[in-house]
């Protein structure tokens, strides 16, 4: 399965999956909105022997097949680490 990668303009370490390139109408609306302009930045086979660095491939395969996109927002903060240490 082919994936379209693209970053959100105006959301840090936030990325959109599309199962078809520059196919946005099955992102809601109101998601594209939030997310801003989007930037291509890779084209990638999602094989069951794929690995992401921050998502995983089977459940980004699978969003994306039954919606037809998947989004990866930035990874939340480690409670146990301080900010100030």
């Amino acid at each position: 399965m082919q994936a379209y990668v693209y970053k959100s303009q105006r959301k840090a370490d936030t990325f959109v999956y599309l199962a078809k390139r520059d196919d946005f109408t099955l992102v809601p609306e109101p998601l594209r909105t939030q997310l801003g302009d989007l930037a291509f930045v890779l084209e990638v086979a999602l094989t069951p022997e794929r690995k992401l660095a921050r998502e995983d491939a089977a459940v980004v395969r699978e969003n994306l097949s039954a919606r037809g996109f998947h989004i990866q927002f930035p990874p939340q903060p480690d409670p146990r680490v301080r900010a100030d240490a």
